[in-house]
């Protein structure tokens, strides 16, 4: 009797070890992704479809493709309300969960990225925060955690004023010109200021930086003042609410809409609608295209909605923000598939991941391989500029659905990349920090 007691024992002891053996195997072959979202609070109209398009494609890749290069992907949500203490709060919460912890954080709040830059080198999880945060941490001698391609605020504004010069037949016509810089008056909002200061001084053009204060609802003192300077363009940095309300202002006052660009967080579906036929001809600034016509849409369509287009289209499939959601998530994907080829297919820690996105080639054979041909374009990260620098396009809102507007437009490198690096050294020497060698 002792001895079977004695065999079964043994036997469920092994058959313990065998599952927590399984277990662990499993566990290894994950990739976590922490998603910070905002699906509540002032901003959800903007956070929702971002956070649609992260969830989505995360769980593309474990549907068609058995994950990446056989890793399962795992991901979970952790509401901010866009408010920065949340932010952080999250972060230290999902910072090491996973086999290996959190592959990289994408923060979508600037003032989020702030708090945790200087917490990425501490706990060895990159930054990617794509098109936002900080503008000087494209230098990546100094920031080696943190990367923002394919282009930051000031690189946007420096493409804005490219394509203002081209709309009035040349730079040497902007002398004169009035322009307003309307903007969310948070670390966010103000951070394209000094690059337009700059380019004003260098052009000769008269910039009025005109603030709005959280959430934005209220803007009538704000366009009282730009009825009154009657500019020639205005140049919209705004989020939220914020962004529909100036629409409707301007509609409001009759102005141009052709001669109103917003940023590419003011160009979303959820700006415009509200809006009407008043918001006909908006103009706002993308690095990707809109709409649900790509590849990677058809299979999103087809994997994750069961062919369902109609219930695709109530999760946001192909809005403007849906799909910033859905280029983030490869961008993020890409750099764990670079890395792989490096340290292996398994689960990666955040320093490797780092080196995936320090290494990250996107080509155009890969996009088209992808389902991103004709939305995104390629880009190249190195150790030295982590922004790339990669072109801006202008799109417009025709009441129904956005199209391109404009040629793809470089931004200025011989002027926004040398304040970069002033910025970054002045960071660098504040925080007792020796810029790396990347030759």
């Amino acid at each position: 009797m002792k001895f079977r007691k004695l065999v079964l024992a043994t036997a469920g002891a092994v058959v313990c070890l065998g599952t927590f053996a399984a277990a662990e195997a499993a566990k290894a072959d994950e990739q976590f992704f922490p998603m910070l979202v905002y699906r509540t609070g002032a901003y959800a109209p903007s956070g929702i479809p971002v956070a649609n398009g992260f969830r989505d494609y995360y769980t593309l890749l474990n549907k068609r493709d058995g994950g990446i290069n056989g890793v399962t992907v795992t991901f979970e949500e952790c509401e901010t309300q866009y408010k920065t203490n949340l932010g952080v709060e999250c972060y230290e919460k999902l910072k090491g969960n996973g086999p290996t912890g959190a592959s990289l954080f994408n923060p979508y709040s600037t003032g989020i990225t702030y708090q945790l830059i200087p917490k990425a080198s501490v706990d060895k999880i990159p930054i990617l925060s794509m098109g936002y945060g900080r503008t000087s941490a494209a230098d990546g001698r100094v920031f080696e955690w943190v990367f923002n391609p394919p282009a930051t605020y000031w690189s946007q504004a420096s493409a804005v004023i490219k394509y203002f010069s081209r709309r009035v037949g040349g730079y040497d016509k902007l002398a004169g010109k009035k322009i307003v810089h309307l903007h969310h008056n948070s670390a966010y909002g103000k951070e394209a200021n000094p690059t337009l200061e700059v380019l004003a001084e260098r052009y000769g053009f008269k910039l009025t930086l005109v603030p709005v204060d959280h959430p934005g609802q209220e803007q009538a003192s704000q366009w009282r003042q730009i009825r009154r300077i009657k500019p020639d363009f205005i140049f919209m940095s705004g989020w939220g609410v914020m962004n529909q309300v100036a629409i409707k202002e301007a509609g409001n006052i009759r102005y141009p809409m052709d001669q109103f660009v917003g940023n590419w967080w003011s160009g979303s579906d959820a700006d415009v609608v509200p809006a009407g036929d008043g918001a006909k001809g908006y103009l706002s600034t993308t690095f990707h295209g809109a709409g649900s016509d790509f590849g990677v849409h058809a299979d999103i369509i087809k994997h994750i909605y069961g062919g369902d287009a109609a219930a695709a289209k109530e999760n946001k499939v192909g809005e403007v923000l849906y799909n910033r959601g859905v280029v983030n998530a490869m961008f993020a994907t890409e750099a764990v598939r670079t890395a792989q080829a490096k340290f292996g297919n398994k689960s990666l820690t955040g320093e490797q991941v780092r080196w995936g996105l320090e290494n990250l080639n996107i080509t155009q054979e890969t996009l088209d391989k992808l389902g991103f041909k004709g939305m995104v374009s390629p880009l190249k990260i190195t150790c030295e500029d982590h922004e790339t620098m990669g072109p801006v396009i202008i799109q417009k809102w025709d009441g129904a659905k956005w199209s391109y507007a404009s040629e793809w437009l470089t931004p200025m490198r011989d002027i926004v990349r040398p304040l970069v690096e002033a910025d970054a050294a002045a960071y660098a020497k504040e925080n007792n920090i020796t810029p790396r060698n990347c030759n």
